[in-house]
């Protein structure tokens, strides 16, 4: 199992200008090998798609890869010798992030989805850095040695697991200082509960009024960080804006804008996690929409539907049940506020209507309970699927 711990850091002055320098270098080099490989997009590809059957074409150049652009590394040192000052696995990630930007903005990510054109950072742009391997005793107490950088004082909120071993470590620079995140391993703890009570299962359904409402008529109201926090926010833009560019006083309104921001998130956040481990101490499987946020976010609703966050929920939800061996069970989204819940009627009812009212039946329900008891009902459906098709294939 694949976990991270992330903790907040206390380097001295001589370590936070290292961590700058070594984050600035990183940018410059990613800049430039993501605009080698432009220089490659542009000059080879071509719209014609046809020629004569006698034609001279150019020479073509060798696409650049992720591999190239490693080898290019050494003579990078020999030429800047002020890049020696950085780890090399450090920098071996420079090219490994630039591959995988262009080739989601060509070819997509493993579900075939595509990303847009990658960019290039700008100052202050490029944040964490990665550590491919660390060893175990570079982390004892409060203090973690990186190398290049040297022992770091830590602030351990939380011990370590036991069994846990550290695969790799990332250093990130905030808005309000620098953190470490630690990514751990076990692989002896099991994917799924033994114990599992299947029928202990729920359904929710995410709203804007009510942040989600459970098949077993439980709500929770949406918070709305953000609306709350606006007036801090559009005072700290406002101070921001007026501030000349390059000024000192507009570099600290701006570092002040960023915690206020960050301020907001972590809420969100904290609200996330809190919410998901109050559900998981209940109930074993948890069946969830399929949402397409990506479409939903392109209405008027945009704005309450960021602030609510329905995304990085479902996804510590679904993280926190891994580890917790239990299940979060996606399920399709259409037509769960429409059909009855009791009989399977189809009801057509506007967004504006908040109850729902079965002729045939005559079942009377709030319109979000109603969708959530029809998520239940189709995770119960797909779980007894799983579970067919796993005793059939281990009969076999």
């Amino acid at each position: 199992m694949r976990t991270s711990h992330q903790y907040r850091i206390k380097p001295n002055k001589k370590q936070r200008e290292i961590i700058d320098n070594t984050l600035d270098m990183l940018r410059c080099q990613y800049n430039y090998q993501l605009a080698q490989r432009f220089d490659w997009y542009e000059q080879n590809r071509c719209s014609i798609d046809r020629c004569r059957l006698v034609c001279h074409l150019p020479e073509l150049k060798d696409r650049p890869s992720k591999a190239s652009q490693e080898k290019s590394l050494v003579q990078l040192k020999k030429d800047r010798p002020w890049y020696k000052k950085i780890h090399s696995q450090v920098l071996q990630a420079v090219p490994d992030k630039v591959d995988k930007a262009f080739d989601r903005w060509l070819k997509g990510d493993c579900n075939g989805k595509k990303s847009g054109r990658p960019r290039f950072k700008g100052v202050g742009q490029y944040k964490t850095f990665t550590y491919k391997q660390f060893k175990q005793h570079h982390f004892v107490g409060d203090k973690i040695t990186l190398s290049k950088i040297g022992d770091v004082k830590v602030i351990v909120h939380r011990p370590i697991p036991d069994g846990f071993a550290i695969k790799t470590v990332s250093v990130t620079k905030k808005a309000d200082g620098y953190y470490v995140t630690l990514s751990l391993d076990d692989k002896s703890v099991p994917t799924i509960k033994p114990d599992l009570n299947a029928d202990n299962i729920v359904g929710i359904d995410v709203g804007l009024i009510d942040f989600y409402v459970d098949s077993d008529n439980n709500r929770i109201a949406t918070p709305k960080h953000l609306r709350k926090a606006e007036r801090k926010l559009k005072s700290a833009q406002r101070k921001v804006s007026r501030r000349r560019k390059g000024s000192n006083r507009r570099k600290k309104a701006i570092q002040r804008l960023g915690k206020q921001h960050k301020k907001v998130a972590d809420t969100r956040k904290d609200f996330h996690f809190k919410t998901a481990k109050k559900l998981l101490n209940k109930y074993d499987v948890v069946a969830v929409e399929k949402l397409n946020i990506k479409g939903l976010i392109r209405t008027r609703l945009a704005k309450s539907i960021h602030d609510a966050g329905w995304g990085q929920f479902l996804s510590i939800l679904t993280n926190k049940a891994e580890n917790a061996g239990l299940l979060v069970i996606p399920v399709k989204p259409h037509g769960t506020s429409q059909e009855c819940s009791n009989c399977g009627h189809i009801v057509k009812k506007p967004l504006s209507q908040r109850m729902h009212n079965c002729p045939v039946c005559h079942t009377s329900l709030c319109r979000d309970l109603n969708a959530a008891i029809n998520i239940r009902n189709r995770g119960t459906h797909d779980l007894s699927k799983q579970a067919q098709f796993m005793s059939s294939k281990t009969s076999r």
